[in-house]
């Protein structure tokens, strides 16, 4: 008789970090091709163009995350807004350390891959505990656990 697959907490923990982490990485392509697009082809002004594809970002990983990242197939608008508002946290957090570690001669690629991380980390802390931690025993069992 075959039990059912339940992951341990660490695993499916390091699992969702890496979906996360993948989710990012296409919506820094979606982000780099809006942007393109946008100023480029579009020819709005570099700021808008920027906001519009930052935005486009969001709502492609708010999207993937929910439904592969979390395992949620529901999607609502109060994770939406909230996942917004810890998307600009990191975005805060990402532009601070640029401008903090280039301020104390760090070079900027260096600067900038210090703040992206913590960026990541500040964007992830808040999708688990904040925005997607209310279905905490969903969080607890990951999203294999539900198959």
């Amino acid at each position: 008789m075959n039990k059912p697959r339940v992951m341990s907490s660490s695993r499916a923990s390091a699992g969702r970090l890496l979906r996360f982490a993948a989710v990012g990485g296409t919506g820094v392509i979606i982000n780099m091709s809006a942007l393109y697009a946008l100023s480029r082809w579009a020819g709005l002004p570099l700021l808008v163009a920027s906001a519009l594809a930052v935005e486009l970002a969001a709502i492609s990983n708010y999207f993937l995350n929910d439904a592969w990242t979390f395992a949620l197939r529901s999607p609502s608008i109060g994770r939406f807004a909230k996942f917004n508002a810890a998307s600009l946290a990191g975005l805060a957090l990402n532009v601070l350390g640029v401008w903090l570690f280039t301020r104390l001669g760090l070079y900027f690629l260096a600067a900038d891959l210090i703040g992206i991380s913590a960026g990541f980390a500040a964007n992830y802390a808040f999708s688990v505990s904040w925005v997607w931690g209310r279905d905490g025993a969903l969080l607890r069992a990951g999203p294999d656990a539900a198959a």
